[in-house]
């Protein structure tokens, strides 16, 4: 990796840290149904985004329909249909998470990004041909290892984890594919996107209005601090780092939800579950270490 993508690497480990986090407003809400947090998390999002996109980059967004037109109709089509799938998926993978934390398990949640890097390295192998390096494939076997004696558990958990993970994993993918768009516009068209698959079920469901100020307050908070800032982070991200990388970096994650779950909630710990996160952090930093030692070396561009 070149010295100067060391921001990208800084971008992805901002976002990954900031997800590590999402429990706390998430379980602040927790009277709420997931569906409802789901629906307004997406709608505040969607108009903060666009607020800036067309305050501070609408030159982006003219250059990109510019781009598009120039296009082939086949590249069209096919930027067209990745885009789409790709705001279904995110989609899929909010709903799932929010749902997981608040019905299932925090468990759940965090286990689901531990699977996501498996998934993401191993589909950036086979579908983008992203080589992989002796010492990240070591890291891979550790990382392995460590999600299995964390899957010792509930076979609902383990499901919902794959489900959570596998959606997440394929979204950046595909982003990584798509990758002359510029981030935020991107980023607003999911959000767009997102929006008219929930708006039919927003409106079948629709009573009032949340009375509550403190609820819109955590929404607001969850719109920015932990959609668009991560979300548009970790697309940055993808611009200079191959989605394997972007994958295992993603392993902070539970390790990060993890210390939530411990310090903040106070659920259990066990030895095991020590033993487990202790390797996954290891494989995390042998997995980057080309890129730490860079990062330690030289400045951030």
């Amino acid at each position: 990796m070149k010295a100067n993508r060391s921001k990208y690497f800084l971008a992805a480990l901002v976002a990954v840290v900031i997800w590590g986090f999402f429990a706390i407003p998430l379980r602040v809400i927790s009277d709420y149904k997931p569906e409802d947090i789901l629906y307004y998390r997406v709608f505040i999002s969607l108009v903060i985004t666009w607020i800036v996109i067309l305050t501070f980059r609408l030159k982006y967004l003219r250059k990109n329909i510019e781009d598009l037109r120039a296009d082939s109709r086949k590249e069209r089509k096919r930027l067209i249909w990745l885009t789409i799938f790709a705001g279904f998926l995110i989609t899929g993978n909010w709903f799932t998470y929010i749902y997981a934390v608040n019905e299932v398990s925090l468990t759940s949640a965090a286990f689901a990004y531990m699977v996501c890097p498996l998934i993401t390295a191993i589909g950036g192998f086979f579908i983008l041909k992203e080589r992989l390096s002796g010492l990240q494939l070591l890291a891979l076997g550790l990382a392995v290892i460590s999600i299995i004696v964390l899957s010792q558990g509930s076979a609902k958990e383990v499901l919902w984890s794959v489900l959570i993970a596998s959606l997440y994993a394929f979204y950046l993918i595909i982003q990584r594919v798509m990758g002359k768009v510029d981030k935020l516009v991107m980023l607003g068209i999911h959000l767009l996107i997102a929006t008219l698959v929930i708006l039919p079920l927003f409106l079948a469901d629709f009573q009032a209005l949340p009375a509550d100020l403190h609820f819109w307050l955590i929404i607001i908070l969850i719109s920015v601090v932990f959609t668009i800032v991560p979300l548009f982070l970790s697309l940055y991200a993808l611009i200079g780092m191959p989605s394997s990388t972007l994958g295992i970096i993603i392993y902070l994650n539970p390790i990060v939800a993890f210390g939530v779950a411990f310090f903040y909630f106070h659920e259990g710990i066990n030895s095991h579950q020590l033993y487990a996160y202790t390797m996954l952090a290891i494989a995390v930093v042998v997995f980057n270490w080309s890129t730490i030692k860079e990062l330690v070396k030289r400045p951030v561009e």
